[in-house]
């Protein structure tokens, strides 16, 4: 999908989105909502959903998708890279990120956002697979950032 029909998608699915948040305070039911608009609008997510931080894990949550990995090696691989790094993380192609972990082998490439509290707290990420290799860009970072923040604002 080229940068500006990307862009132009995601602006009208931030709007869904914004409106829809308004429904409920709730995290859970705001991250699942989140989830199920992104999976079914952007046919090039192929496994969508949040890792949130528990015990000093990163526990799966809302999530659709081939079946997901529970929890997640502790510093290692994507997800990881995202609340270690502390900033969103961008992978082409999985197959040469260090300590990929592969929940699904179809999985090529990933995007991982830090999900934050009001006070900037990481408390997990939402996590995107593509079956495509070079799926994901900086157009999907900005949007998926500024949809995350939905989940408290």
């Amino acid at each position: 999908m080229d940068s500006a029909k990307k862009h132009a998608r995601y602006q009208r699915l931030f709007e869904q989105l914004e409106g829809l948040m308004h429904k409920s305070t709730d995290p859970d039911a705001r991250m699942a909502t989140i989830v199920a608009v992104l999976h079914h609008k952007m046919e090039y997510f192929f496994w969508t959903g949040f890792y949130m931080l528990k015990s000093g894990e990163l526990i799966v949550k809302t999530y659709q998708g081939p079946l997901a990995c529970q929890v997640l090696q502790q510093h290692t691989g994507v997800c990881w890279a995202a609340v270690d790094q502390m900033k969103t993380v961008v992978v082409p192609d999985v197959h040469l990120f260090p300590g990929h972990i592969a929940c699904d082998s179809r999985s090529q490439s990933e995007i991982v956002v830090p999900v934050r509290t009001l006070d900037s707290e990481i408390i997990g990420v939402l996590d995107v697979d593509s079956a495509e290799p070079g799926s994901f860009d900086q157009t999907d970072a900005e949007w998926l950032e500024k949809i995350t923040n939905l989940i408290f604002h």
